[in-house]
């Protein structure tokens, strides 16, 4: 049988792949962390829910402190104070102690700390200093207590994720196991300031994992829960920003809000773009950034004194907004100067959150349009309230891009379920606005800044969307067992080798294993003798309906550049080889998948087709 076959063609692969299955010691293995890492999450939760608490108060005390001399714990708005001009020193003081903390204690406490925590886990594998989880909380209670038109939920987020990361980093850990810690940490910290535990899960996937898999929402979910727990422990029960109950809004109302929804998006990019530009002001400022926060401080002190509503967190602006019992002209006031003194303060570099400034701009903005319309249409079916809450979460929706963290924030927080559809609107047009127009987020800009690109999609596990006919090569050469060596070598001297490999195959169709092109060109071989000399093994196999992800895990458990490929429909019939190159080629395939676009079904051919079938009934009745 000699040369019976020399070089034979492959035809194509056949078939589709399936899904790998995790031996039973490695899944016990999985639930084994995956109930670990929980634990670690729910221990993260208690401890960032009294932390929660003990910044809240601490916010408090300083407030009372510096503005009422008062040693007390609390809640009191710093717009009541009576100091006159004395109000203007106190953020400036303010300002001085946090560069201070920033220069001695960590550079990191400056910023609002959601983008600091999405940097550690795209950049340094989920790994912060645990001093951050002491440094944060304090600054910022120093910097919002003295004035600062900061909120509470940026801090207790960085801290929640310096806890988180700092327990991930005693424990044996992986980094992406480290990087659950530090989300589940960071939401619960949310989850205990606001009792918005699924708003807080919602903010995890979006902002920080980036991913949907049950081994990290398991954690976080817990986490979470934990943290709403806390609160209902440790604060006031019922909701954070109560507001009149709402009625269902009607057909026409739902435009009008979605309506609201897209012009908040355009103010998101402008206070996103102004932002920054503050941001980069202060770099060419010839002064030590260590100052920049007492800068800062000085605009706080002179709008606030003029503005007092201005000074602080602002929860109570946000409950007022919400109520509708605002002038047109305080509602302007407090969406124009509570801009102007947290953008400066913010660009300043000191340190506190964002999501409760951009929920007072964004609900005076809202609200303002709302009577704006009401003044110019009288008659239209849209009430203030409503059009404060669309407004707030428009606002963090087109300036964070956290769409779903926006509407289920709003609707935690006020327990008014028959706001979902108008928000579902409003911050769909906002959001829409932001992706259109806007390259980065108030979220994303400084990190981009620095060359840290941000995931923008959550999708499946490429590996596991592509099967191995899809990406295996449907023109492979096959090596007959019966060719000599120098036979194979003349043929690749005339038809260049595309590959590294090549199977030697039975014209009946068995593999008998690979035959590499470094071997077949050594020097030192006897070319008489068959290609059967040179032929090796290959370990491990797949079959033609295996997702791609069974192949990459098979080729580097066995160290192997190839994987043979048998048909999923005839059993151990040999389909051909698959490569690393086939596997990276899945990228291309995929592509391929998401752009190519054409009709399926043709409407001319359609038509021809009932003539034809109409022609023929007609025919046959005739008969």
């Amino acid at each position: 049988m000699n040369n019976t076959k020399n070089i034979i063609p492959i035809s194509p692969a056949l078939g589709i792949f399936g899904k790998k299955k995790i031996g039973k010691n490695n899944e016990k293995s999985s639930k084994r962390r995956l109930l670990f890492i929980s634990m670690l999450s729910v221990g993260v939760a208690v401890g960032i829910s009294l932390i929660a608490k003990v910044l809240v108060s601490l916010i408090n005390l300083v407030t009372n402190i510096s503005f009422y001399q008062q040693f007390e714990f609390g809640f009191h708005s710093p717009a009541g104070n009576h100091l006159g001009l004395m109000v203007i020193v106190i953020p400036i003081i303010g300002g001085v102690i946090v560069g201070l903390m920033a220069l001695y204690g960590s550079k990191a406490i400056r910023g609002h700390g959601i983008p600091e925590a999405m940097e550690q886990v795209l950049t340094n594998q989920s790994r912060i200093k645990p001093s951050i989880a002491i440094l944060k909380p304090v600054s910022s209670a120093i910097a919002i207590g003295t004035g600062g038109p900061f909120g509470a939920e940026g801090p207790i987020i960085a801290t929640g994720g310096a806890l988180g990361s700092t327990l991930g980093q005693l424990f044996a850990v992986s980094s992406n196991e480290r990087k659950i810690i530090l989300a589940a940490g960071a939401t619960a910290g949310m989850s205990a300031i606001f009792g918005t535990p699924l708003a807080a899960v919602f903010l995890a996937i979006e902002l920080l994992l980036f991913e949907f898999s049950p081994k990290s929402i398991i954690p976080v979910a817990l986490a979470c829960i934990t943290g709403a727990a806390g609160h209902h422990l440790l604060f006031e029960q019922g909701p954070v920003f109560p507001m009149p109950i709402l009625s269902a809004p009607s057909n026409a109302a739902l435009g009008i809000y979605s309506f609201i929804g897209i012009l908040v998006g355009f103010a998101s990019l402008a206070l996103t773009k102004i932002v920054y530009f503050i941001e980069d002001a202060f770099e060419k400022i010839p002064v030590h950034w260590m100052w920049w926060p007492a800068i800062g401080g000085l605009a706080v002190g002179i709008v606030g004194y003029f503005a007092p509503r201005t000074l602080g967190v602002g929860y109570d602006n946000i409950i007022s907004l919400l109520s509708g019992q605002l002038s047109i002209s305080v509602i302007l006031s407090l969406c124009l100067f509570k801009f102007i003194s947290w953008a400066i303060a913010l660009g300043s570099g000191t340190s506190g959150g964002t999501l409760a400034p951009l929920m007072t701009i964004g609900g005076a903005s809202g609200a303002a349009t709302g009577y704006l319309l009401h003044s110019f249409f009288p008659g239209l079916d849209i009430s203030i309230p409503m059009s404060a809450l669309v407004g707030m979460s428009a606002m963090f929706a087109g300036a964070s891009r956290a769409y779903l963290t926006s509407i289920l924030f709003a609707l935690e927080s006020t327990h008014q379920i028959h706001g979902l559809l108008p928000l579902l609107g409003a911050c769909s047009g906002a959001y829409l606005i932001s992706v259109f127009f806007m390259k980065n987020t108030i979220m994303t800009e400084k990190i981009a800044r620095r060359g840290v690109h941000t995931p923008d999609s959550y999708e499946p596990d490429l590996l596991l969307k592509l099967r191995v006919s899809e990406v295996m090569d449907r023109n492979q050469v096959f090596i007959s067992p019966y060719n000599t060596i120098a036979e194979v070598r003349e043929y690749f001297v005339k038809n260049l080798p595309g590959e590294n490999q090549y199977a030697v195959k039975e014209p009946k169709g068995d593999c008998l294993g690979t035959v590499s092109m470094l071997d077949l060109f050594q020097p030192s071989l006897d070319t008489a003798k068959e290609i059967m000399a040179i032929t090796k093994s290959v370990n491990g196999r797949v079959k033609t309906n295996d997702y791609l992800k069974k192949a990459v895990e098979l080729m580097s458990q066995n160290g192997n550049d190839f994987l043979m490929v048998f048909s999923s429909k005839a059993e151990n019939a040999f389909a051909g080889l698959l490569s690393y190159k086939d596997v990276v080629k899945a990228y291309h395939v995929n592509h391929e998948k998401e752009s190519t676009v054409g009709r399926n079904l043709s409407l001319d051919r359609q038509a021809k087709k009932i003539i034809v079938r109409g022609k023929r009934i007609m025919a046959d009745r005739r008969l």
